[in-house]
Order: C-alpha cells, then structure tokens, then sequence
C-alpha cells in the first residue's frame, strides 16, 4: 500500500481524506459525498434499488449519473409521494429505525365517513395482528358524500400500516399519499420529479436525527430471550450515531 506514491509499512499509519492511497497500485476509491434527493413516487413504482419482477424503481426514476442511491424506508407500490434517497447510511438508519418514532405523514382517502368514535381509536392507538400501535394524529381534511380525506401521521414503519389502520375502523384507504417524512415537506413536487435537498432541509433532518436518538431512554425493550443492554452500552452506541451525523455536518 502506498499513501502520497510513499509505501507504508508501519501498522496504524493515518492518512487524510484528501491523501492518494493505493492498494497493489490501484487507487482506493474516494467516499461519495452525501446526496439527498426527494422524488414524488407515482402508484406502480416499487420503492426499493432494483425488483425481481422487472417493475419500474424510485432509483430509475434518477439519471444514471445520480450515483449509488438508496431509498429511505418503504411506501407501498400502489401510494404516491415522499420517497427520501440517499447514499447517506447513518442518517438513513436513524430516520428508520423503529425505536426513534420519527413521525410520517399522509393524506389518505377513505370510503365513507368515519365518526369521530372511529377517529379515537386511531388517537389512542389500535390493536393490529402483529400488535398494538402507538398513537396516531388523526385530522379530517374534507367530508364527502361517500369519501373522507384524512391528514394522518404516525411514528412507526411497519407494512401498510396506515392502510391497516383505516381497515382496522372500518374505512378502507382507496388513496394515500406521502407528504411529509420528520420535517421535511412533499409541497408542490410534481408526480414523478425529483429535486436535491436544500442545505437547509438536510440539515433539518439532522437535526431530527440528533433528537431522536437523545430521546432515547436509558432502558429500551428486548427481544424475547435476549439479555437487557446496560445504560452505559446505550450511551455509547447513541453517542456513536450522534458523532457520525455531526461529522457530515461539518463535512456538508
């Protein structure tokens, strides 16, 4: 190996972002830098890099000379909306990750009209097959004859889980649409477009992604079987996470 056409052979040598390095003469491959990029998913597009099924992809929808990106979590293939990619794995576990409750929003149109005994159940959460879901924000945007338009957000990501809340009350979801993931905002992006992020949206999300894993508490829960972790592994672990996000901070 080779740092600066220099060959190195002591163990524990640093080198710099900016230095050449080689390995058996070929170049080592600098880190990408973070890039993140909003898309408005249309219904029939797979949220995922590549599908066994040769449906079309978020990451298709991006020229090739976008890079190696990633979608940030899953919307199903027949929603719209928000869909996050990134190349950016630290930020992306944080915003996904189940523990850390970062809240999702979507506009749903459901048949008939729910009451508001209906609506409670969702606020205090419902009992689903794989188990009881946290609290859910539930508004009514607009009343129709046979249809509803609801604004709503939760803070967990398992699968078609706003579509089976609104079953679960008795109101399929005929539409949903993403708008929102943590603070950052569908607006006005076309269906099928895709833009970068603003400096000031990624660092919006960072933000979030610091305060969600300072949120954490000192004693999470355990699988069945699995020992407890101690407070101080915790803190480590969140400290780790908090200095990798702080790090593409300065980096941006």
């Amino acid at each position: 190996m080779t740092v600066n056409d220099k060959t190195v052979t002591t163990l524990g040598t640093r080198a710099l972002p900016t230095d050449r390095i080689r390995i058996d003469g070929r170049p080592l491959p600098r880190r990408q830098s973070p890039i993140y990029v909003m898309v408005h998913k249309p219904a029939g597009v797979v949220t995922t890099t590549r599908d066994p099924e040769g449906r079309p992809t978020v990451v298709q929808m991006l020229p090739g000379r976008a890079g190696r990106l990633f979608p940030v979590g899953r919307l199903d293939v027949q929603s719209t909306g928000l869909v996050l990619l990134t190349n950016d794995g630290d930020l992306a576990a944080i915003l996904t990750h189940p523990r850390h409750h970062v809240p999702r929003t979507y506009r749903v149109k459901v048949s008939g009209s729910p009451d508001e005994r209906a609506l409670a159940r969702l606020r205090r959460g419902v009992r689903l097959a794989d188990g009881a879901t946290g609290p859910v924000t539930v508004v009514v945007e607009e009343r129709r004859p046979t249809k509803t338009w609801l604004r709503v957000t939760v803070r967990e990501g398992r699968n078609h889980l706003v579509r089976r809340l609104c079953e679960a009350i008795g109101h399929r979801a005929e539409k949903l649409q993403r708008t929102a993931l943590g603070p950052l905002e569908l607006g006005k992006l076309a269906i099928g477009a895709y833009r970068l992020l603003t400096p000031r949206e990624v660092a919006s999300l960072r933000r979030t992604a610091r305060a969600a894993v300072r949120a954490l508490p000192d004693a999470e829960p355990q699988a069945h079987g699995q020992a407890p972790r101690r407070a101080s592994e915790r803190h480590r672990s969140s400290a780790a996470v908090r200095q990798s996000v702080s790090r593409r901070s300065v980096q941006r």
